[in-house]
């Protein structure tokens, strides 16, 4: 993962140090694994883990991002059982990442609330190179 010195030190309007953030030109991807990357397999079907294939598009895609220096976290609905499966599946891909997160909560019509900035993307299909579009977001109103 990234080092000490690529994170860029941050300092509150009273001088009070915060949580360091990356370079801009850095993304963190987070990105799913089960029919984001692959097809969507359950939790309650474990054996199908280690058989399906990788999206050939995903798989050029995240191992591109993770070359040009972003960092690539998986994160998946998996539970911790399943993290040796899923270690071994990424490894015989040759899926390039920095980490794998396990236990996001089941069920979708996910809602991030965070103090950094949060994009996302919902996947519908295909892997591509990302491109700026603006759509209407549900915000925190302060006025």
């Amino acid at each position: 993962m990234e080092s000490k010195k690529d994170l860029k030190q941050v300092f509150n309007e009273k001088g009070e140090t915060l949580s360091p953030i990356l370079p801009e030109e850095v993304k963190n991807f987070l990105v799913d694994i089960d029919g984001t990357i692959c097809d969507d397999i359950p939790n309650e079907e474990p054996e199908r883990m280690s058989t399906c294939l990788p999206y050939p598009d995903a798989l050029k895609m995240v191992n591109k991002w993770y070359e040009e220096g972003h960092i690539i976290t998986f994160f998946t609905s998996r539970t911790e059982e399943h993290r040796e499966v899923s270690e071994i599946w990424l490894k015989k891909h040759n899926f390039k990442y920095h980490g794998l997160l396990m236990n996001k909560p089941r069920g979708g019509n996910y809602h991030w609330i965070d103090n950094h900035i949060v994009k996302a993307t919902r996947f519908k299909g295909k892997f591509t190179d990302l491109v700026v579009k603006t759509k209407d977001i549900e915000v925190f109103d302060h006025d």
